[in-house]
C-alpha cells in the first residue's frame, strides 16, 4: 500500500507529461499541469528526504505540517484535477523517434510521454559516526532555517568536517549560546574566523567523534574517542548532497560537482532558470538540481517548471496548427 493520499492509476499508453518523483517539487509542477489541461502520470517511490523531520518549516501557511500531510494534501489536489499516479520508481528513459520519450518503470510497464519533470531529489551523505544516521532529521540536523527554532538554547555540537564549519557554526549561534565544535576530521579553521568563534563564545576541540550518548530515545551528548563526553541535544553536520539522477543519466545527463567556499559538497543537475536541461524535453526541480532549496523553494521551483513545459507544449501545438492549416484543402 502506498503512503497516505496516494491514488494508484491504470497507466495508460500516453502522457503530454511524466514527472519523475512525488515531492513538493514534482507535485507543485504537476498541480500546474493538470489545471493547465494537460494530461500527467507521478511516479513516485514513496522515499521522500524530509520523512523523518516532525515538520515542515518556513512554508508559508503550511508552518509546521508534518511532511507525509502535506505531501497527501498535494497528491490529493493534483489528482482532483485529473492527474494520475504510480507508486514504484522510473529506470530508465530513451528518446523517440517524433522527439517525446519512452519511460520504463520498474515494475516492466512503459508509458510514452511528450515531455519529462524530474524530480527525483538527493541524497545525504552524512560524516561516518555510529548513530548519526539514525536520527538524521530529528536531533543531527544541518539547516538552521530546518530546524534551529526547534533546538533553540539546546547544546549543540557542530560537527567539523571542513573548512566550512566555523560559517555553520557561528550561524546556529543565532539559536543557541552553547555551542561547541569538533574537529571530527583534520580541518584548520584561519585566524580570523578562530577569532570570530572565540568572540562568540563557540568552544573548538579535537575529534574525531565516536558515537553518540543517549537516553531512551532522547540524544543527550556526543562521545569523543578519547572517551570524553560533549553535552548535547543536536549535533549539527555538513552532509554531501548528491542528486539521485540515474533516470536522467539514462538520457546523458550527469551530475555535475558543486563547490561553497572552495569545498565539494556535492552534486546536481545543471538547469536554466526554469528547470530546462540541455537535453530539450526534460525538465528538472527541486533538490536533483538545487541542493539547498528548502521545501517551499522546491515547491515553487516546480511550478515554475510546469509552466515552462505547458508554454513549450503550447508553442509547439501552435506550430502543428499553422502547419496544417497552411495545407492546401483539397477540391
Amino acid at each position: 500500500m502506498g503512503p497516505p493520499g496516494r491514488r494508484e492509476s491504470s497507466v495508460r499508453e500516453t502522457y503530454d507529461v511524466v514527472v519523475v518523483g512525488g515531492g513538493a517539487a514534482g507535485l507543485s509542477g504537476a498541480l500546474a499541469l493538470t489545471r493547465a489541461r494537460r494530461s500527467v502520470l507521478v511516479v513516485d517511490g514513496g522515499e521522500p528526504r524530509n520523512a523523518p523531520a516532525g515538520g515542515v518549516h518556513n512554508y508559508l501557511a503550511r508552518e509546521g505540517t508534518p511532511p507525509g500531510e502535506l505531501l497527501a494534501a498535494g497528491r490529493a489536489e493534483v489528482a482532483g484535477y485529473g492527474g494520475e499516479f504510480v507508486d514504484g520508481a522510473v529506470v530508465a528513459a530513451t528518446r523517440r523517434d517524433d522527439g517525446g520519450f519512452r519511460v520504463a518503470l520498474a515494475d516492466g510497464r512503459a508509458v510514452d510521454a511528450r515531455r519529462l519533470l524530474v524530480t527525483t531529489g538527493l541524497v545525504d551523505e552524512l560524516p561516518d559516526v555510529p548513530g548519526l544516521a539514525g536520527r538524521w532529521g530529528r536531533d543531527v540536523l544541518h539547516c538552521p532555517y530546518c530546524h534551529g527554532w526547534e533546538v533553540r538554547d539546546v547544546p549543540l555540537v557542530v560537527l567539523a568536517t571542513g573548512p566550512l564549519a566555523a560559517h555553520q557554526a557561528l550561524l546556529w549561534r543565532q539559536w543557541s549560546t552553547d555551542v561547541t565544535v569538533v574537529r571530527h576530521t583534520p580541518c584548520a579553521f584561519t585566524a580570523e574566523e578562530d577569532e570570530q568563534l572565540a568572540a562568540r563564545d563557540v568552544r573548538v576541540v579535537d575529534g574525531p567523534a565516536a558515537g553518540l550518548e543517549l537516553a531512551g530515545d532522547a540524544l543527550t551528548g556526543v562521545r569523543l574517542a578519547g572517551g570524553e563526553v560533549l553535552r548535547c541535544g543536536a549535533v549539527v553536520v555538513a552532509p554531501r548532497f548528491h542528486a539521485r539522477a540515474d533516470v536522467l543519466a539514462s538520457l546523458g545527463l550527469t551530475p555535475v560537482v558543486q563547490e561553497m567556499g572552495g569545498q565539494v559538497v556535492g552534486s546536481a543537475v545543471p538547469a536554466g532558470p526554469t528547470g530546462a536541461t540541455e537535453v530539450p524535453g526534460v525538465w528538472v526541480a527541486g533538490n536533483v538540481t538545487d541542493p539547498r532549496a528548502q521545501v517551499i523553494t522546491s515547491a515553487a521551483a516546480g511550478l515554475a517548471a510546469g509552466a515552462a513545459i505547458n508554454a513549450d507544449l503550447t508553442a509547439e501545438e501552435t506550430r502543428a496548427a499553422v502547419a496544417a492549416r497552411r495545407v492546401p484543402v483539397a477540391g
